[in-house]
């Protein structure tokens, strides 16, 4: 199993106070992490648990520090809330814990409630570029709901806060949606950058806008209007949480919506960082269960970090809620610049133990010859019951109509959760199964070429079940109640064949 460990040199004034049940610790938390329970204390409700927001990724020296906004259970009534911790990691399976590096301010404060951003170190100096947010009616009558904010840091652990600092919307955007500040030096401009997610203020269009300094401890930015925005045919509220980045010969811009039907994190690619931007084919990385993605890279590879939503209350049955637990994917880019991801070889490493396939019941045509099983039109194969965590890979060969997989299975009550592939449709689906109805909870497009042989990975840990497909494509989930429950593999209206399935438990 992977490690999670606490870094008790926290931030300035919590480290004294950090009590952690170190059982709950190991008992929650993995490949998928959350925040730990009772990070600081005491007996404010703020701190008995929470999840993971916007993760705001940062490589150094061996480790990547993931910053990400904390989203408590429980927010008392009058304080503010998404102040920043961070997690570190080596590997990406095993993760030191750092608590709050960033407090949320005052109700008087931009920052009453934090917003995502991004740090860059320039000499010996750390700067945290964020979101300040403050929707109170006392705030809103001289203030904008949203501002860029600074902090400060030369050990990113204490960080000061910039009270003299403040970016608000230039003149022709809105103040009320000015957020997530992504900040990075271009060598070929010699400029820093900072892109910010916005909203013109005529027409109300998402944008990227562009912001310029040559020298950050000025303070001095100068707007140099947008670098994308969204055109006619998509309309998006907001572009959030951007990103850009090189590889190769082309510059990607990242960027996630979550008011469409296609829901998620989302890129463009071109030969250069002021666009014109591409739309590739397949513009997301994952389903809308992954959002507000953000990259690093160690130099070698390039990894995208996001999270991934929870129900509430916290079933298959439950609502989709804000926040959840960290998710990685590596990227892959292809021979055409277009990007795909694939899971870390660290995190499928830690799964060292192989497990029997066992068929343990069946309907309609299943033949099994090894560790191959071949379904006829409209067939089940019930396998036998799964771990906390589990990694399954196998290869699909099918038809045009659905096949997959029904986790947390109850066969006698008609539950679970179905992932399917569907060459009809276009798309990989998730389904809540209840009492016999399927209810569509998460879809993601796919072309599907017929004849192809799939090569299909599913890691299930943490109440997360993410699925990889050819290293082109994830597509996360949450299932609850895995353990000690069946699986079953299906195929509908034609012959399916899954082939060299592997099953191993960590």
């Amino acid at each position: 199993m992977s490690v999670f460990t606490l870094s008790l040199a926290s931030c300035q004034n919590d480290a004294s106070d950090i009590h952690i049940n170190t059982e709950d610790i190991y008992a929650k938390t993995n490949i998928y992490p959350v925040p730990p329970e009772q990070w600081l204390g005491g007996n404010n409700p703020y701190f008995t648990a929470g999840y993971v927001g916007d993760v705001m990724p940062y490589y150094e020296n061996g480790k990547f520090h993931l910053f990400f906004l904390h989203d408590a259970k429980t927010k008392p009534a009058g304080e503010g809330f998404h102040d920043i911790h961070s997690f570190e990691t080596a590997n990406l399976t095993d993760f030191s814990y750092n608590g709050r590096m960033i407090p949320y301010g005052m109700t008087t404060e931009p920052d009453f409630a934090i917003g995502t951003g991004s740090m860059i170190k320039i000499g010996s100096t750390y700067y945290y570029y964020y979101t300040g947010h403050n929707a109170s009616a006392a705030f809103l009558q001289n203030n904008p709901r949203e501002s860029i904010l600074l902090a400060t840091s030369t050990d990113m652990k204490n960080w000061t806060k910039a009270n003299n600092f403040k970016i608000t919307a230039p003149t022709g955007y809105y103040d009320f949606e000015f957020r997530d500040p992504h900040v990075f030096y271009n060598q070929g401009e010699a400029k820093y950058w900072m892109l910010i997610s916005a909203q013109n203020e005529t027409d109300r269009k998402a944008v990227v806008l562009k912001m310029t300094t040559t020298d950050p401890a000025s303070g001095n930015w100068v707007s140099e209007g947008p670098v994308y925005t969204s055109p006619a045919s998509e309309n998006y509220i907001m572009l959030e949480c951007p990103d850009i980045f090189q590889m190769g010969n082309y510059w990607y811009l990242i960027f996630s919506e979550n008011w469409s039907d296609n829901s998620g994190t989302h890129y463009r690619m071109s030969s250069s960082p002021n666009g014109p931007w591409i739309k590739p084919a397949n513009d997301r990385f994952d389903g809308s269960y992954l959002y507000a993605a953000k990259t690093a890279s160690d130099g070698n590879n390039r990894y995208l970090f996001g999270w991934s939503a929870r129900r509430v209350p916290e079933s298959n049955t439950g609502g989709k809620e804000w926040a959840g637990n960290l998710v990685t994917h590596q990227l892959v880019q292809h021979t055409d610049g277009s990007l795909g991801v694939k899971q870390p070889q660290s995190v499928s490493a830690v799964f060292t133990q192989n497990t029997s396939l066992t068929l343990e019941q069946n309907s309609g045509t299943v033949t099994q010859n090894g560790n191959t099983l071949t379904l006829g039109s409209n067939s089940t194969a019930t396998l036998a019951s799964l771990n906390v965590a589990n990694h399954i890979s196998f290869d699909l060969k099918t038809g045009n109509s659905s096949s997959g997989m029904i986790f947390a299975h109850d066969i006698s009550g008609g539950n679970g959760v179905k992932i399917s592939f569907e060459p009809q449709n276009n798309r990989l689906a998730a389904y809540l199964m209840n009492n016999g109805a399927a209810d569509l909870t998460n879809q993601l497009p796919m072309v599907f070429d017929a004849g192809h042989s799939y090569k299909v990975s599913v890691t299930i840990s943490n109440d997360i079940c993410t699925v990889y497909v050819d290293d082109r494509i994830a597509f996360t989930n949450r299932v609850y109640n895995v353990n000690g429950k069946k699986w079953t593999l299906f195929g509908d209206n034609a012959q399916t064949v899954y082939s060299n399935i592997v099953i191993k438990k960590s």
